[in-house]
């Protein structure tokens, strides 16, 4: 953006201190009247930016608030799948939450690792800062069905803005970590793999091709962190301690007082205000102060989180309670990047305590707050709310130790309370402001009388009562600080006293505006301009605004800098790299400064932990910046200017965000506009901005100075339209300090005035004015010459506007002339401005004029004119006594961006001149000289020597047709034109009799001369203009369309070198076939006029075919697969180019990472650059590589030797992308209508407002031309220029569409998936694949191919759309792509059949093309006049100078060999961009990866799609058949797995009886994701130790894709699912091992999961098999079942133990067997142990048999075994015992017998 100049005397006699963006120097003209340029020196150089004056500082041309606007977010998530959970044989399930919504992934059945692929869509409509503060969370849930909700696993989260900040917005295949939210010390709980996305409207992904899953297995190397954080995070404790809120807003206005008074009874502070803090998607808050507007909490807040925290900020508001609902009263985010520091040498996050600000709505309480938003922290803030004292500390946990608590639920206790000057010494400051002027007043408000309040925190409110003196400052007198001041200071004792009794006056007296024109009034202050003053009390906390005004002046002057030097480069203008390195050294002496003033107050009062560590960190990261600078000013030269640039801007953001203080101090001060009692605009200013202070470098960039202030309207009021009016231009000047350094507050006022004191008694010399009164006064006049503008805003319905311009300049106003329908309007006015009275010095005025404003207007017939941009500018001066002459006068044109809100909207050629009008009156002014030859009748022209100097032009113009017109006022467009116009002259194209039969001009190129300005950046704007022709001789604007920018038409003759080829050499180049690994060593440098030897490889098939068969049996190299030629198909080749793109993407990764270390290292020697044939050969090197498609030693040793397939190009963007859009000869230009949206209106984007195309080119040249021009237009003269171009009749082409996939699809149905299907359409034809959809796929193999005829130019664009299938209801559009045929057909890079890399005539690789590649060569020779192609004897081929040697024979089906030339034509053609002139690289046999858009949701990609479109004209051969690309089938196979043995399975049960350790073992087998076909063995009871026999066999017939190693299943979701759904899934065999239980459930003793693929070869003994063999896979060997079809061995089973720990909990002996289906059906064999070929019954031990099956024999082996001696023991005890019983029993008989002698 440029500015006018400010001159002065000093240096170089310039200087200029306007905003960054605004302005450029022009160093050409400050070198070109001075010494040699080499000579100059680097200050003056540097002078051209620095501030000379410093009365005025730079206004700010962006005027809209950006923040705070809602915009269109898309997040996608793909959970891939889960690993290593914890817990044993669980279900689970993943569920995705973003904020409030929640989605789950399916349920999988015990397993430990889960595969999903499932694929989630989040849509937002929200500002960017909310979802950047959402909280994405990832939670293993498991077991959760309908009726429970399932235990949480684990869960992992991190806010939206860090995927966001991401390169590419996204995190791909990363390892999520899983951690218990409620048991911090329990570490890992498993790891989901995931990719993560976030898109913002416009934004474009990057879809890295989806690779086979191989290295993305190390979990450790790719976890899903940011980088730089570490892998481990730690538990830490966040201590949010919040003590005490101040100036909370008063929240009752009287009505409410008397309702509440009359319900409740009492009259209290009618706020009841609480603090709530949000982090990492917690909250935590304080108690609520009952009716308190200074409450006092003294709590503090704890949050557990991990450290580092994946949550940038940090929401702490403070919120007023209320029954009904609470309200934020305030908000402020805490950014943790800005407290704390991950260097070496850094510091965890800290802060406080310190006070923080909070701003929102206006102070004034309403029922119903419209600015309700800014308060919880939406857009920016328009008044000052509360301020709140908040201090942040964080410990991390030791987690190992026992008194940690293991929850991280957020805990809320007490803190004591805190001194009063902790926060910082409390110092009186003074406010002191002045309005000069007041102009653009907004008409709406410009009757009734309007004043200015001034509000710095609640000092000089109105609604408030402005808070007093602290009480504090009363005890405090006793200290020495004040009379030491006061000495220091030299005030006498009385004007202090006095001071004390000072009112602030915080507002202008109200004063009626006056009108300045249609649109604005302004104030009529003239010489008396009103003043306000305020005194407030604050802690003094100085020091932090200090350094960061340091640094941001250090910034300001970087970003000037810098914007010089772009627009040096843009400019074209000699030695950029000059003003870069005086740049870069300014920015070294501002650090050395930095380092020396900002180490300063060290012991001050209040210094806070935060404020010392910052510092630290300031001085390190500026010395480095300084040291970088220095070493970096040496390397720019020429070549590195614009690296070295990219650099620069780095710095210049690390300074922005140095310089951004987290802790407060001084609030903002705010200026409102009040017009009769009601606000209406504000305007704010960074305390920081005017601040004061002795040393310069401290003192903010606005303090004392005058700045234009423009206001704006508060909250969403300013969003769009409304806010890019202004509402009122102020010019202000500012002054902050302490009182007592007050002394020279009024120094930086323009001079000439004298101070008007309130008089209130004697004495009163010291207090402020209150208005100024000016005596001294300067009359100008003002030139204003406008020339043009380009790229305008389309304001009306047509697509074009009627612009003007409106000049403010003070209290003056002038408009150029309306030009109607432009884009590009060439004014060429010039307006004048006599008598423009401005106040203060002449001096002052000439090196620091006011700012001149011109605001651009769209011109209606009805109604107000609708505005379209603004800009400012400055004057260049001339005082009366200067002459008017170089270097100075007369101004230059230049070009002023436009800004509408802030976006950019065109550019405005301009100059200014602001004439001092002397004693002599408007005699002495210069004479405007106008160019004789116009009469504009009372406009006045831009004179001579400003106005551009012009020479003549040709411009030819090739007309070649209009496509996809759309209808214009319902009617459909029939006879268009096109009429191409620029500067004044213009053309009409041929008329279209009929746009339906034939949209092309039948005459091709037409021309016009036209006088264009010498300067070709002044060159204006060529419009084309469609208009439909229709009855009556009426004439309707279908659509325009504005060429910006000429240069790329301008025609620049040949080389002649280039051209003159003949005599060159010639040059050979072999093509022989190599080794694969030797490919780069070969390429030699290649200069066009060397006799070099390139060798490229061309592999034979014959020969390596055979070569690969004999090493093979020669058994040295036993990997490398062999290739069965009939095996091979075209999807081998698809994936081995997938596979090269890849590597070929990491190897640039890596190169560039390399490159960027080594710049960071920042060699001395970086900058001595190979010469250039070097680097040609280099650039060629590179070429090699990419089109070979291989990896060579280059880019990184291949790792795998892999079979040699033929490859094809995979582009992961559109194929025109890579092609420059096939616009070599035949450029399209869209056509617009209709206004132009704002960013808020998304309906008028610019899709919409596109209504055709118009297909054609231009080139323009000086007249008269030169003789070899005329020569290479002699051939056909009614060409000019274009020559060789095709005929534009009709043609009949047959469009062949092969789409191979989709990837990555927006859900389209509730189940989150989508059921696809290929819609084709071209023309009239349409076709819908309906019939062949694919069900539930977001990932569908389409792999089909379409035949459509069409005719160009009707049918020329081809639209392919993916459309949902419902069984019900219409389908569903989930995206599209548009492809222009036409330029592809037409274009030099022949797009209409890809050059495959080899010829084969059958096989995989077989030509597709009907013209042979020797034909095709034929054909490329004779449009470009070589001599046709000779073929000479040993396979040689010579074109023009070069000739290409290669093989010359082929093979076909019957293996017969054959001669041909073909392979030599192929190389030639795989080479033709090598040929000068006429060379252009053809397009190679490709698959291009295309976007897929949705109409409804603009700007967001909905998926990509894998395809491409040859061509075949009819007129032609035909083609063969279409090439097969349907999906691989999977191929049937069938594991046979025979579970022999098991071993040391540990064992669970214990014996009822004998309390004995045993286990009944049975062994379960499955193959992933086929959990309902899981097979288990019979059991093994009572198994003693852990040994097991089964002799059991699974059998698993499964579907597999060899090329994907993945397993196809078809099943049907659920019951209610209409069709059968594919999934594909790893081949991974899981087999566990289980407990049987007869009456509760089997117990899960182990598991193991072998992926068939790649899983370790099974010990030999179960002695061998240890855990090992699952824990370190990469030290053990691996086998893959696919190959080694058989295998038998010990594998260990494992499960977690109490500790999380893995344990081995047995091994089993198992045996895999491989089959096809076609063996497995020739030797059948039978499941467990049944017929066919049955394994013999395992030999158990006895003691499996079960006591209900056989209970005697179990009772006797119980008896006999264990307890033989314990029952015999026993039976002789009871045989005594009953022996003894009976005695007892029948003794007493039997004595009684005997004595009675019975």
């Amino acid at each position: 953006m440029k500015r006018g100049k400010s001159r002065a005397s000093k240096d170089d006699g310039k200087g200029q201190d306007e905003p960054a963006i605004l302005e450029t120097e022009d160093l050409d003209r400050s070198f070109g009247r001075g010494p040699d340029p080499d000579t100059i020196s680097l200050a003056s150089v540097t002078a051209v930016t620095t501030n000379v004056s410093n009365k005025r500082s730079k206004p700010d041309i962006k005027i809209e608030p950006s923040a705070g606007r809602p915009m269109d977010f898309q997040i996608s998530v793909t959970v891939i799948e889960a690993r290593q959970l914890v817990g044993l044989n669980m279900d689970p399930v993943v569920c995705v939450e973003i904020g409030d919504e929640k989605k789950y992934t399916s349920m999988k059945e015990s397993t430990n690792c889960p595969y999903y692929n499932e694929y989630f869509v989040f849509d937002f409509h929200l500002p960017p800062d909310v979802i950047f503060d959402k909280i994405l969370k990832l939670s293993v849930i498991h077991s959760k069905n309908l009726l429970r909700s399932g235990t949480m696993v684990g869960t992992f989260k991190m806010d939206v803005g860090t995927v966001y900040s991401q390169p590419d917005h996204q995190f791909y295949h990363k390892w999520a970590v899983l951690c218990d939210p409620d048991d911090i010390t329990a570490g890992c709980k498993g790891y989901i793999k995931c990719d993560i996305a976030v898109v913002a409207k416009g934004d474009n992904i990057k879809t890295p091709h989806k690779a086979n899953e191989t290295d993305e297995d190390d979990i450790e190397g790719n976890l899903l962190l940011p980088e730089g954080v570490p892998a481990e995070r730690q538990w830490a404790r966040f201590y949010v301690k919040i003590y005490r809120a101040e100036g909370l807003p008063k929240m009752n206005t009287s009505i409410m007082a008397n309702v509440k008074k009359a319900f409740i009874g009492e009259n209290k502070d009618l706020v009841d205000p609480y603090v709530q803090v949000q982090f990492a998607g917690q909250k935590g808050k304080t108690s609520i102060q009952k009716s308190c507007y200074e409450p006092i909490w003294n709590e503090q807040i704890i949050f557990t989180e991990q450290f580092p925290p994946l949550c940038k900020r940090m929401k702490i508001q403070i919120r007023d309670s209320d029954k009904v609902n609470d309200v934020a009263i305030g908000t402020h985010f805490i950014d943790l990047r800005k407290i704390s520091n991950d260097g070496d040498k850094g510091f965890l996050p800290t802060l406080g305590p310190a006070w923080v600000n909070m701003y929102g709505s206006t102070r004034s309480y309403t029922l119903m707050d419209e600015y309700q938003d800014l308060n919880e922290g939406l857009g920016e803030g328009v008044s000052f709310r509360a301020r709140l004292l908040i201090s942040l500390a964080v410990e991390i946990l030791d987690t190992s130790s026992p008194e940690v608590m293991s929850s991280t639920e957020v805990q809320v206790e007490g803190v004591p309370n805190i001194s009063e000057n902790a926060t910082g010494k409390n110092e009186e400051f003074f406010l002191f402001g002045a309005f000069l002027e007041a102009t653009m007043i907004d008409r709406k408000i410009g009757d009734k009388p309007i004043n200015f309040e001034v509000t710095i925190g609640n000092y000089g409110s109105e609604v408030d009562d402005t808070p007093t003196k602290p009480k504090t400052k009363k005890s405090k007198k006793g200290d020495g600080d004040d009379e030491e001041s006061e000495l220091i200071q030299g005030s006498s004792d009385e004007e202090a006293m006095d001071d004390g009794e000072l009112v602030s006056i915080s507002t202008t007296p109200p004063m009626k505006p006056v009108i300045t024109d249609r649109n604005y009034f302004h104030l009529p202050y003239f010489e008396r301009k009103p003043c306000i003053y305020i005194k407030s009390w604050w802690q003094d906390q100085r020091r932090r605004l200090y350094n960061a005004n340091i640094i941001d002046n250090i910034a300001d002057k970087l970003e000037e800098g810098l914007n010089d030097v772009q627009e040096i480069i843009k400019t074209e203008k000699a030695f950029p790299e000059r003003r870069l390195r005086g740049v870069l050294e300014e920015l070294s002496n501002g650090c050395s400064t930095f380092l020396t003033v900002a180490n300063k107050d060290q012991n001050q009062a209040g210094r806070t932990k935060l404020d010392r560590e910052r510092l630290k960190s300031c001085m390190r990261e500026l010395e480095n910046m300084g040291q970088q600078a220095k070493t970096m000013r040496t390397q720019v030269k020429k070549k590195t200017v614009k690296d070295k640039f990219k650099q620069a801007q780095n710095f210049l953001q690390k300074l922005r965000f140095l310089a951004d203080e987290p802790q407060h101090s001084v609030p903002d001060v705010y200026i409102w506009m009040i017009s009769n009692g009601k606000r209406i605009a504000y305007a704010r200013v960074p305390s920081k901005d005017i601040l004061y202070s002795n040393v310069d470098e401290e003192t903010g960039k606005d303090c004392g100075k005058v700045k234009t202030i423009f206001f704006k309207l508060p909250g969403k009021k300013g969003f769009g339209p409304a806010g890019w009016t202004v509402q009122a231009k102020t010019e202000m000047y500012l002054w902050l300090g302490l009182n007592r350094q007050r002394k020279d507050f009024l120094s930086g006022l323009p001079n000439g005035f004298e101070e008007n004191k309130a008089v209130r008694g004697s004495g009163m010399q010291s207090s402020p004015p209150i208005s100024l009164i000016y005596t001294m006064k300067q009359i100008f006049q003002l030139r204003v010459h406008m020339y043009q503008a380009r790229s305008l805003f389309a304001a009306d319905s047509t697509g074009l506007s009627d612009p003007f311009a409106r000049v403010f300049f003070s209290t003056h106003s002038q408009v150029t002339e309306i030009l109607n329908e432009t884009l590009c309007p060439t004014w060429d006015q010039l307006l004048v401005f006599d008598n423009v009275e401005l106040y203060g010095e002449a001096s002052e005025l000439r090196d620091d004029p006011p700012i001149i404003v011109i605001e651009i207007y769209d011109q209606d017939t009805v109604g107000k004119a609708d505005f379209m941009g603004r800009t400012f500018a400055k004057p260049i001066t001339k005082m009366s006594d200067e002459h008017y002459g170089p270097p100075r006068f007369p101004p230059q044109l230049e070009y002023y961006q436009v800004y509408r809100g802030n976006c950019t909207a065109g550019e405005m050629l301009a100059a200014f001149e602001l004439l001092q009008i002397g004693p002599g009156g408007k005699a002495d002014l210069p004479p405007i000289d106008g160019p004789t030859d116009m009469d504009r009748g009372p406009i006045l022209p831009v004179p001579i020597g400003i106005r551009p100097v012009l020479s003549k032009y040709r411009i030819e113009v090739l007309f070649w047709g209009l496509r996809d017109l759309k209808r214009v006022n319902l009617a459909q467009v029939d006879r268009p034109r096109v009429d191409i116009e620029c500067a004044g002259k213009g053309i009409q194209s041929a008329l279209i009799q009929n746009y339906k039969k034939n949209p092309n001009f039948n005459t091709l190129v037409k021309w016009f001369e036209v006088d264009l300005p010498e300067n070709e950046l002044l060159h204006p704007p060529l419009n084309i203009r469609v208009v439909d022709c229709r009855a009556f001789g009426r004439y309707t604007l279908v659509g325009s369309h504005a060429v910006t920018s000429l240069r790329k038409f301008i025609y620049r003759p040949t080389d002649k070198t280039v051209n003159n080829w003949s005599t060159m050499e010639e040059i050979v180049i072999h093509t022989e076939p190599e080794a694969a690994v030797k490919k780069m060593e070969t390429v030699v440098k290649l200069d066009s006029a060397s006799d070099a030897v390139v060798k490229v490889d061309m592999p034979d098939d014959e020969k390596d075919g055979k070569g690969k068969k004999k090493r093979k049996k020669g058994g040295e190299d036993v990997e490398e697969e062999e290739l069965d030629e009939s095996m091979l198909d075209w999807w081998s080749k698809y994936f081995a180019s997938i596979e090269t793109l890849m590597e070929i993407i990491k190897a640039q990764e890596a190169e560039k990472a390399e490159s960027e270390e080594r710049e960071e290292m920042d060699i001395e020697g970086a900058d001595i650059k190979p010469d250039d044939s070097n680097m040609k050969g280099a650039k060629k090197k590179k070429g090699k590589a990419k089109d070979k498609n291989k990896a060579g030693p280059g880019e990184g040793p291949p790792e795998k030797k892999r079979p040699k397939i033929d490859e094809l190009k995979v582009y992961n963007r559109e194929l025109e992308n890579e092609f420059d859009h096939f616009e070599d000869w035949l450029h399209t230009f869209n056509l617009y209508r209709g206004k132009s949206g704002d960013d808020d209106e998304q309906n008028a984007s610019d899709e919409d407002r596109l209504i055709g195309k118009f297909k054609g080119s231009l080139c323009m040249y000086k007249v008269p031309m030169s003789d070899e021009m005329s020569r290479e237009m002699g051939i056909d003269s009614n060409m000019g220029l274009f020559q060789n171009i095709p005929h534009n009749d009709p043609i009949n082409v047959l469009v062949r569409i092969y789409v191979i996939r989709a990837t990555d699809l927006h859900p389209a149905d509730i189940n989150g998936k989508a059921d696809p299907y290929i819609a084709i359409k071209l023309g009239k034809s349409e076709i819908k694949d309906k019939e062949n959809y694919i069900s539930k796929q977001l990932n569908p193999v389409f792999g089909k191919s379409f035949d459509v005829e069409a005719t160009f130019p009707m049918d020329s664009t081809l639209t392919v759309s993916i459309y949902d299938w419902d069984l019900v209801g219409t389908d569903d559009l989930i995206g599209e792509t548009k492809i222009d045929l036409e330029n592809r057909y037409y274009s030099k890079h022949r797009a209409i059949c890809g050059i495959t890399s080899n010829y084969a005539i059958h096989g995989y690789n077989v030509w597709r093309d009907p013209m042979k590649p020797t034909q095709i060569l034929a054909k490329l020779c004779k449009d470009n006049k070589l001599d046709s192609p000779q073929y000479g004897p040993g396979g040689r081929v010579k074109v023009a100078n070069r000739v290409y040697t290669g093989p010359t024979e082929i093979e076909d089906e019957n293996g017969l060999k054959k001669q041909t030339d073909e392979h030599l034509a192929l190389a030639v053609l795989n080479h033709w961009e090598d040929f000068p002139r006429v060379g252009c690289k053809l397009v190679p046999e490709h698959v291009e990866t295309r976007p897929l858009l949705n109409p409804d949701k603009p700007g967001i990609e909905q998926g990509r799609i894998e395809m491409w479109v040859d061509m075949f004209p009819k007129d032609m051969p035909a083609p063969g058949p279409a090439l097969d690309i349907s999906p691989r089938k999977p191929k049937k196979f069938e594991l046979r797995v025979i579970v022999w043995n098991t071993d040391e399975v540990v064992l669970e049960d214990d014996d009822i009886f004998t309390g004995e350790k045993s286990s009944d073992i049975f062994v379960r087998g499955w193959l992933k994701g086929q959990q309902e076909d899981k097979q288990d063995t019979d059991v093994h009871y009572h198994s003693l130790t852990g040994e097991g026999n089964f002799n059991w066999r699974f059998i698993y017939p499964f579907d597999y894709l060899m090329a994907e190693e993945k397993i196809v299943i078809s099943k049907k979701e659920s019951m209610f699912s209409w069709d059968e759904t594919e999934y594909k899934i790893p081949a991974r065999l899981n087999i566990q091992v289980w407990d049987a239980d007869h009456f509760s459930a089997d117990d899960f003793l182990g598991a193991i999961e072998l992926d068939l693929n790649r899983f370790p070869r099974g010990a030999k003994t179960a002695k061998q098999c240890t855990i090992d063999m699952v824990l370190n896979e990469q030290d053990m060997p691996m086998v893959n079942i696919f190959k080694q079809k058989r295998i038998k061995g010990w594998w260990p089973f494992i499960a977690r133990d109490e500790n999380d720990e893995m344990e081995i909990t047995g091994k089993v002996e198992a045996e895999l067997h491989l089959l096809t289906s076609e063996e497995a059906e020739k030797s059948p064999v039978g499941e467990g142990r049944n017929e066919p070929e049955p394994l013999e019954k395992p030999n158990r031990p006895d003691t499996t048999f079960l006591w209900f099956i056989s209970p005697l024999k179990a009772i006797r082996y119980l008896i006999c075994n264990n307890y033989k001696w314990l029952i015999i023991k026993l039976v002789v005890v009871l045989l005594l015992l009953a022996m003894l019983g009976l005695f007892i029993y029948s003794m007493p008989g039997y004595m009684v017998k005997k004595l009675l002698g019975a």
